[in-house]
């Protein structure tokens, strides 16, 4: 009579043999750093995250910007020791999620979105899921057709660490002085405004990647370059709040100049593609 139950299932093969346990695969060291400065990241987020409930908010934004910085320089850092892994990309989405989707909303609405009530709630939680749209559509266009050369030098959508970074402006502004009105009324603008973050996130609109920063220039333009990234630094030391919200504004100004750099290069492609 055949049992309703399974046999136990053992180790054993076909042929009654036990098979010899698998080998651990060693992990090189090279593949480690990176998703340790990864990991920091998610780290300084959260920590952003804790401070702004705390009430220290100027904190929680060095805090988020901290966590910009670290995700900026632990894909190079990858490159560098060539230690990239699908693991490590994968890992990279999932702190930007949180850095850059969760904290930056829950430090604001720790700040000033609570007092619009349920609307500002729903603008920290509508701000996350454009933010994790904005990263999945990123990964599934890295596994598809290969874009041509010229357009490496765009993002599509503002990525998530500039959209972090913008998102904070409210309280770059509150921290240099700059009154809205009644707290209830500056909750609503603010609401509003991290809408309209999340919805350049998830837009289709070209902006600067930044990737051609590295390529080499002119000597004639070596030591301004310098000095324009010296003053950058001290006006940054000297008047932070001032210096980040400026530099907002700029980066809003900068996404003009690159849609309309995005459709010249795109109608010369175009051109180039029909005179082939």
């Amino acid at each position: 009579m055949t049992s309703p139950y399974p046999p136990i299932d053992t180790d054993e093969d076909a042929n009654g043999a036990v098979p010899e346990p698998a080998v651990r695969r060693r992990i090189p060291f090279r593949h480690i750093v990176p998703n340790l400065i990864t990991i920091l990241s998610i780290c300084a987020g959260m920590t952003g995250m804790r401070l702004a409930f705390e009430g220290r908010f100027e904190l929680a934004v060095g805090m988020v910007i901290g966590a910009a910085l670290l995700d900026g320089i632990d894909g190079r850092i990858a490159r560098l020791l060539k230690g990239q892994s699908r693991f490590g990309a994968e890992m990279d989405s999932l702190a930007d999620i949180v850095n850059f989707g969760v904290v930056p909303g829950m430090v604001l609405y720790a700040y000033t979105l609570r007092e619009a009530g349920s609307a500002g709630w729903i603008a920290a939680l509508l701000f996350a899921a454009t933010c994790a749209l904005r990263l999945a559509r990123f990964n599934t266009m890295l596994d598809g057709p290969k874009r041509p050369e010229w357009q490496s030098a765009f993002f599509t959508g503002v990525p998530a660490p500039a959209g972090a970074g913008l998102a904070m402006l409210p309280l770059y502004l509150s921290f240099t002085g700059v009154d809205l009105g009644s707290p209830k009324a500056t909750a609503l603008v603010s609401a509003a405004y991290l809408l309209l973050i999340g919805f350049l996130m998830a837009s289709r609109i070209p902006t600067w990647s930044g990737k051609t920063i590295g390529v080499q220039i002119s000597r004639d333009y070596v030591i301004p370059v310098i000095l324009v990234l010296v003053l950058y630094v001290v006006l940054l030391v000297s008047f932070l709040w001032q210096t980040l919200s400026a530099t907002a504004i700029a980066y809003f100004v900068g996404m003009i100049f690159s849609v309309r750099s995005f459709r010249r290069q795109a109608r010369a492609d175009r051109e180039a593609a029909q005179i082939l």
